[in-house]
C-alpha cells in the first residue's frame, strides 16, 4: 500500500506535544488551534462578567445546539447538549423507567462505563460478538439472537470503540423497531467521522463532539425520538425546568458551559477543511497503519470499514488478556517506545487500535512498526 499524502497544514493546526506520537484520536480526541482560542475568548468573557455571561448561557446554549444539529442533520428540538456519552447514557435509560426486571440487551464491545450505566437501572444481557465476524449482516444475527421476550431495550454501539466496526446499523436498528425493542445508540465515534452519524433512526442516541467532532473535552450531544422527549429527566433542578426538554436537560446553573458554547466551531472547521477530505485521508492513515502493523509476527487485522479512521487487529495469544494487562502493555508502549495506541483487552489476547487524524503523518505508524517488533518478540 502506497503511503498517503501529508495533509496539508493539519499537524499545524494542533499543540500536540512531541515527545510521543499520537496515534490515539479515537480515545479523548484533540482541540485544534482556532478551535481552543475561541474556547479561551469564552471563558476570558464569563471570568470579565460572570453575571452576564451565566444569564445568557440557556439562549447560548440553544444557538450552540442548532448550529450542531444542522453539521449533524438532526432536529434541534430533539437534541440536548450533554458532557460526554456515558451522561447521556444514563439520561436515556432513566427516560425509560427501567425496573429490576427489564432486560437491556449489550454486546461484548460495548463501552465499560456505558454498559455499567445500564446495570445500574436494570437486568443487562451480554451478546458475545466474535471479534473476527466477517461482516455487518454476521453482526447482525447475532445480536438478534440474543434477544429475549424479555429484553426491553438494545443499547448498542454504533461504532465500537475497541474492534472499530459497525454494529447499530440501519438494518439491525429496523429489526429491533419491528420486535419492538427500544433502540439507545452510543455513537461516541460517529460525529466528524461519519458523514451520516444518525442514520437507522434510534429512539435515543448520543456522540461525543471532542473526538472526532474537534471540540473542547465535555461536549456531547443527546438525540430522542419525540416520543421520549418530555420523559427525559433534567439532570439537577435549574431555573429551565419549566421550559422542558432540551432546555432543561441542558442548563445545570452554575457549572462551566465554556466548552459547550465552544463546541459548534469544530464541526465548522471540518466543513471548512472539507469533510468528505478529512474523512478519506484519516481512513487512509488508519488503513495504511494497520496493514504494515499486520505485517509484525502474530498480529491479526480485524475486519475493517473505509468509513472510519480507526483499525484494530488482535495480538499474540497471551497478550492483553485482562484490563490490567491491557493498560500496562499501553503504558509500556508510551513510556518506551513513545507512541499513544489503545491496547483492548480480550480473554487470550487482546488487541491494538491506532487511528488517522489530520495531524498524524505516514512515518509514525512506519516508526511504530519498528519500535514494535522487538517489543513483541520479548513477549
Amino acid at each position: 500500500m502506497t503511503a498517503p499524502a501529508a495533509f496539508p497544514g493539519g499537524t499545524e493546526l494542533f499543540r500536540l506535544g512531541a515527545e510521543v506520537a499520537h496515534l490515539n484520536h479515537g480515545s479523548f480526541g484533540a482541540v485544534p488551534v482556532p478551535v481552543a482560542q475561541v474556547h479561551r475568548r469564552i471563558a476570558e468573557e464569563a471570568a470579565a462578567d460572570p453575571d452576564r455571561f451565566f444569564l445568557g448561557v440557556p439562549d447560548r446554549l440553544a444557538d450552540a445546539r442548532g448550529r450542531i444539529a444542522a453539521r449533524l442533520g438532526t432536529d434541534p428540538e430533539g437534541a440536548a447538549l450533554v458532557t460526554n456519552a456515558t451522561e447521556a447514557a444514563g439520561l436515556a435509560l432513566d427516560a425509560l423507567r427501567l425496573t429490576p426486571d427489564d432486560e437491556v440487551l449489550v454486546t461484548d464491545h460495548g463501552y465499560g462505563t456505558v454498559v455499567a450505566a445500564a446495570a445500574r437501572r436494570a437486568r443487562v444481557v451480554t451478546v458475545p460478538l466474535d471479534p473476527a465476524l466477517p461482516d455487518e449482516e454476521a453482526v447482525r444475527k447475532a445480536v438478534l439472537a440474543g434477544l429475549t421476550p424479555r429484553t426491553r431495550v438494545a443499547l448498542l454501539d454504533h461504532i465500537s470503540s475497541p474492534t472499530a466496526r459497525f454494529i447499530a446499523t440501519p438494518a439491525l436498528l429496523a429489526d429491533l423497531a419491528e420486535r419492538g425493542v427500544t433502540t439507545v445508540v452510543d455513537g461516541a465515534h460517529a460525529p466528524g467521522m461519519l458523514a451520516d452519524p444518525l442514520a437507522g433512526a434510534p429512539d435515543f442516541w448520543f456522540g461525543n463532539l471532542h473526538k472526532w467532532g474537534y471540540a473542547p473535552p465535555g461536549s456531547a450531544l443527546l438525540t430522542v425520538a419525540p416520543a421520549h422527549r418530555d420523559r427525559v429527566p433534567a439532570p439537577v433542578p435549574s431555573w429551565e425546568d419549566g421550559r422542558g426538554f432540551p432546555r432543561s436537560v441542558e442548563y445545570r446553573a452554575t457549572a462551566d458551559y465554556t466548552g459547550l458554547l465552544a463546541a459548534p466551531e469544530g464541526l465548522d472547521l471540518i466543513a471548512s477543511l472539507g469533510p468528505d477530505r478529512v474523512r478519506a485521508h484519516n481512513s487512509a492513515l488508519a488503513a495504511y497503519g494497520a496493514e504494515l502493523l499486520a505485517g509484525l509476527p502474530g498480529l491479526t487485522p480485524l475486519p475493517a470499514d473505509e468509513r472510519l479512521a480507526m483499525r484494530s487487529l488482535r495480538l499474540p495469544p497471551g497478550l492483553a488478556r485482562t484490563p490490567d494487562e491491557a493498560a500496562s502493555l499501553r503504558e509500556e508502549i508510551a513510556a518506551r517506545l513513545g507512541f499513544r495506541v489503545l491496547i483492548w483487552p480480550w480473554p487470550g489476547g487482546g488487541g491494538i487500535r491506532v487511528c488517522g487524524q489530520i495531524y498524524n503523518t505516514p512515518t509514525e505508524y512506519e516508526r511504530l512498526v519498528t519500535a514494535l517488533r522487538p517489543l513483541l518478540d520479548g513477549r
